[in-house]
């Protein structure tokens, strides 16, 4: 990783053809993102801005003589670059990658709220969008998906807005995070936001989850169900932490992170939430700190 990144932040062209390049690739999102995070958290957004706007305007360019929509290009710049440029300028403003990760989910928790106050009824939305994802797989050929798709809906549709908003957010965390890690294999950089194995959501936002899980179980209120799991599962991302710190504390061997990491996409839901419960009960306890005053 080093080399790549030392060689993006070398020259200003250079961070031009990676941000350009990359943003055709596929997993773009992670990619071409992680490049972005890193140019932001080295130069600053400024720098990392017109670099971004140079790379944008060749793909438009490129795009014109190929007949390409280019739409399209100004949608993925927007969709994959703008979060993270946040993210990172708000990281590298505030000297914490723990502060920028809490704002993160503060954020979260909004875009939860922010869905039934804008459309009283979410369920009803995505019932629509699952209705038009299953005609897109009937055109594409995947019939079979198409017919479960259609055929789930209602039962889909009420988890959809919780399952969008801790999706996104994983993701530009962990793109976020890539970046970071890009920027601390640079020469003559250490971990000047902080260390990933050390992060914690802190107790306000348990607070906040446990609060709303109790609510929601007397009310039954559809929002507060929603806020309640975000509230809970972004905690898997301080149970991986905690993955890192023993490793970092020699508690675990290599083989078990890249374990871990193994099974994320394999177990994907169940292992995730394990995660969480990890990380939900770490904010609470404490475990590192107990560890280390033993």
């Amino acid at each position: 990783m080093r080399p790549i990144a030392a060689w993006l932040v070398a020259r200003p062209q250079n961070a031009i053809i990676g941000l350009a390049g990359t943003l055709l690739l596929p997993f773009a999102q992670i990619i071409s993102g992680t490049v972005m995070a890193l140019l932001v958290l080295k130069q600053g957004t400024a720098p990392a801005t017109v670099q971004g706007a140079i790379a944008v305007a060749i793909l438009t360019v490129s795009s014109l003589i190929v007949s390409a929509p280019v739409s399209q290009v100004l949608a993925n710049a927007l969709v994959i670059w703008l979060p993270v440029m946040l993210l990172a300028a708000l990281m590298r403003n505030g000297r914490s990658l723990t502060l920028t990760l809490q704002a993160s989910v503060l954020a979260a928790i909004v875009a939860t709220v922010g869905f039934f106050v804008v459309l009283g009824d979410p369920a009803a939305f995505w019932s629509e969008v699952l209705v038009r994802l299953s005609e897109a797989f009937r055109e594409m050929g995947f019939s079979q998906n198409a017919d479960v798709l259609y055929e789930q809906r209602e039962a889909f549709a009420p988890q959809m807005t919780m399952l969008t908003v801790v999706s996104t957010w994983s993701l530009y965390a962990v793109v976020l995070l890539f970046g970071y890690g890009a920027f601390r294999a640079l020469p003559g950089q250490t971990a000047p936001y902080g260390r990933f194995c050390d992060l914690n959501f802190g107790r306000v936002l348990a607070v906040i989850m446990a609060l709303a899980s109790v609510i929601s179980v007397v009310t039954g209120a559809a929002w507060l169900q929603n806020l309640a799991f975000v509230s809970f599962a972004v905690f898997w991302l301080q149970g991986l932490a905690i993955v890192h710190w023993l490793h970092a504390e020699g508690r675990l061997p290599v083989w078990v992170v890249v374990l871990v990491y193994a099974l994320i996409p394999l177990l994907n839901a169940m292992f995730i939430l394990a995660l969480a419960v990890v990380g939900y009960v770490d904010a609470w306890f404490g475990f590192r700190s107990r560890m280390v005053a033993r």
